[in-house]
């Protein structure tokens, strides 16, 4: 291979790329080599070609079988592109399904589901010749004020990690790869600002951001890994060893491709300012570990090959990275494709897309307080109110086809059916008189409909009102990514109109569509509290009736926090993985005791979790069961989270109050239940230690069931005993849990 045939295997190029904002600085980096001279000697990526714009489907493939085609038969080395797509919330493309948003993945606590969407988003990858796909996010949430906390699982990394690769692999069986994003340390951004500096120190990294990672890299076996925006003490991930290469490859055994964030290797240049140009921001990137520049060759093209023929980066780099690029297309099957037969239908919607998106939806829906007025009971006249009562967009996250890209079309429909909730709700209670008013937008100060939505209220037996977010990018909407945020509350004028529909004395039902947790503090308790709260992130297309369900009692609610509710901004950043000082006490007057912890999540029926187990002592090197039993006291089905947290409670670095170990979604018929067992390794209570290193120290950990973090209904203890262990591979990082009836 020639020096511009290496290169060229180490780009993307984005066909497609206009004047639509779909990613950070994408006006200003836009490319201006034209499409043809880009592949004289060939390509490595095809970027977004079905996720840019709308377009149809087949006659898109029919396009791409055809430029393949000309790959194979009319560049000297005959190789075919690699395409990538964004696949977070489903594929991103026109007329595919809508999932629900990772934070509702968390939500679920139900990584055997997430996984099935997983396959039933790369089936639909493969089928559009589609072969790797960017996702999921694995960045633990550090600070709600974040825009991309709707990319995100949970705040927890053990969730994280459990979810997020169920998800690599439920993608990687349909033939898929998939990318895990952003590695490391993004979601810990200075005040919660997107591409702000991270001060994170090495402890945290490798006890907090981590951990999920790994499990998706030795566990999950993912085959792709993007570097984050971020830079860690000041020195940017992109042009890091320590991370993309050191730990990632020569710790972890990762032997797949480094592909690069949307122009993060210019970055080093124009934003970071740790290069003098682009062609030395090619070569720290590639001495990192970079091995893919996406979307396009800013860097890895002209700049790259100046640097090599100057003999100022060592032609031996280029190569490690195009034996990569290269043996992922044989992976992929791509170097022995022919490229014959285009799809001349394709289903992207279909029934079974659809049914999971139901389960899952209804699954991630948690109910945060009820005062007895749901389940709703045959009511006859109904007002359903809100800026999101109404919306479908209000349904769907940041990187959804429809709020990512459709934004930027109004003139195209959607492309597929999303039911708003005002809709659902009509359909769910086809006897009652359902009264719609919009109150006030999402955003904005305008206050013209309180009055209309106020007497639709006065004259209702309930009001369902429907508040939250509008997801979009880089100041369109009010979540996602670039659209982060200085306050806690409700955007725009919603409080207002809720308090004043409270006011009104019709027992009102808040329901929270949104893409990050808000302080609704003021809805929850006290005297003038709704009647009761339902929060919803981003449920996507079948979202709408899986609330209408749940609001009805067709469904009851099982799903918990991923993410603690906060008090407010000024106690962020807060996680519920504090030592003793990070959380309120006496020595401080600022209280950041959350509105409702992380895990929690009431249901239509009641749940005893009791007699907790485990052995007296067990090695520090080894790994115990601990059982616990779960009974519904209630007079309805329903399905318990069981969580068991566990307290390291004297230890050489300060440990968290608590620190989930396992969990297990169990479902009972009233009066049944069931003996949970975790099979837990003694690697969950790992830390890194003074000297650097991950170690499980002997000593005393406190073990609990309850209905959240800091309900410690059943518990007991363990002794860890011997000497300290120092982790390894070898060590499991996943609790295995069985459940008997």
């Amino acid at each position: 291979m020639t020096l511009d045939e290496k290169l060229a295997q180490l780009v993307g190029f984005w066909v497609d790329q206009g004047d639509e904002v779909v990613a950070p600085m994408a006006g200003e980096m836009a490319t201006s080599t034209r499409y043809e001279d880009a592949t004289v000697h060939g390509l490595g990526h095809l970027t977004r070609i079905y996720g840019t714009r709308p377009v149809d489907p087949v006659e898109r493939a029919a396009w791409l079988w055809a430029e393949q085609r000309r790959l194979v038969t009319e560049t000297r080395l005959g190789i075919p592109a690699l395409v990538h797509e964004e696949c977070l919330t489903g594929l991103a493309a026109w007329k595919a399904a809508t999932f629900p948003t990772p934070l509702a993945w968390g939500a679920s606590f139900d990584p055997a589901l997430v996984e099935e969407m997983a396959e039933l988003i790369g089936g639909s990858m493969r089928d559009l010749g589609i072969h790797q796909g960017l996702a999921p996010v694995l960045d633990v949430i550090r600070d709600p004020r974040w825009g991309r906390v709707d990319e995100c699982i949970a705040e927890d990394p053990y969730v994280v990690g459990v979810i997020g690769t169920a998800y690599v692999r439920g993608l990687q069986d349909a033939g898929v790869h998939a990318t895990l994003k952003h590695f490391v340390g993004y979601s810990a951004s200075q005040a919660g600002r997107n591409h702000a500096p991270v001060h994170a120190g090495p402890r945290e990294l490798a006890d907090v951001f981590l951990p999920p990672f790994e499990m998706a890299v030795r566990d999950g076996g993912v085959r792709s890994v993007m570097n984050s925006y971020a830079e860690i003490d000041g020195v940017p991930v992109a042009a890091t060893t320590e991370y993309l290469t050191d730990l990632l490859r020569e710790t972890w055994g990762f032997d797949g491709i480094v592909v690069s964030d949307y122009f993060a290797v210019a970055f080093l240049h124009t934003m970071h300012a740790v290069a003098r140009d682009r062609g030395e921001a090619a070569r720290l990137a590639l001495e990192a570990g970079i091995d893919i520049e996406l979307p396009t060759g800013d860097a890895y093209t002209e700049p790259l090959a100046a640097m090599v023929r100057a003999g100022l980066v060592d032609e031996a780099l280029v190569d490690r990275a195009v034996a990569r690029a290269l043996a992922q297309k044989d992976e992929l099957g791509l170097l022995d494709a022919t490229f014959d037969s285009p799809p001349t239908e394709i289903d992207l919607d279909s029934p079974a897309h659809r049914a999971v998106a139901a389960r899952l939806a209804e699954e991630s829906v948690v109910l945060l307080r009820n005062d007895g007025v749901l389940p709703l009971s045959r009511p006859a006249r109904v007002a359903v109110v809100g800026p999101n009562a109404d919306s479908s967009e209000a349904l769907m996250g940041c990187y959804s086809f429809a709020n990512h890209v459709l934004a930027h079309h109004p003139e195209v429909p959607l492309g597929f059916e999303i039911p708003t909730l005002a809709a659902s709700l009509a359909a769910t209670l086809p006897d009652a008189r359902i009264d719609v008013a919009l109150g006030c937008a999402a955003e904005g100060t305008d206050r013209s409909g309180f009055v209309e939505a106020e007497l639709l209220v006065r004259d209702a037996d309930v009001a369902i009102v429907a508040v939250g977010d509008r997801a979009g990018l880089f100041g369109r909407g009010t979540v996602g990514e670039g659209n982060d945020v200085d306050s806690l509350e409700l955007p725009g004028v919603q409080r207002e109109l809720v308090q004043r529909l409270i006011a009104t004395g019709t027992p009102v039902v808040l329901v929270v569509l949104s893409g990050r947790p808000y302080a609704i503090d003021w809805a929850l308790d006290g005297e003038h509290a709704a009647a009761a709260v339902v929060q919803a992130f981003f449920p996507g297309e079948e979202g709408g009736g899986a609330i209408a369900r749940i609001l009805t009692g067709a469904a009851t609610p099982s799903g918990r926090l991923p993410v603690t509710l906060p008090r407010s901004a000024g106690a962020q950043p807060y996680s519920y993985l504090h030592p003793f000082l990070g959380g309120p006490n006496e020595i401080t007057s600022a209280d950041n005791t959350p509105v409702r912890p992380f895990g929690f999540g009431l249901s239509y029926t009641t749940f005893e979790r009791s007699d907790l187990s485990t052995p007296a002592e067990v090695d520090a090197s080894g790994r115990f069961a601990a059982t616990v039993r779960v009974r519904n006291t209630g007079t309805r089905a329903g399905t318990d989270v069981v969580q068991l947290y566990a307290r390291d409670v004297v230890a050489s670095v300060t440990r968290p109050v608590a620190q989930l170990v396992g969990f297990a979604r169990v479902s009972l018929e009233p009066g049944e239940s069931a003996t949970v067992r975790f099979d837990v390794p003694t690697a969950r209570f790992a830390f890194t230690g003074r000297k650097g290193e991950r170690i499980v120290e002997p000593g005393t950990i406190e073990l609990w069931v309850g209905g959240s973090c800091a309900d410690r209904e059943t518990q007991t203890g363990v002794e860890l005993t011997g000497q300290v262990h120092t982790v390894t591979a070898a060590d499991a990082r996943i609790v295995d849990v069985e459940i008997v009836r």
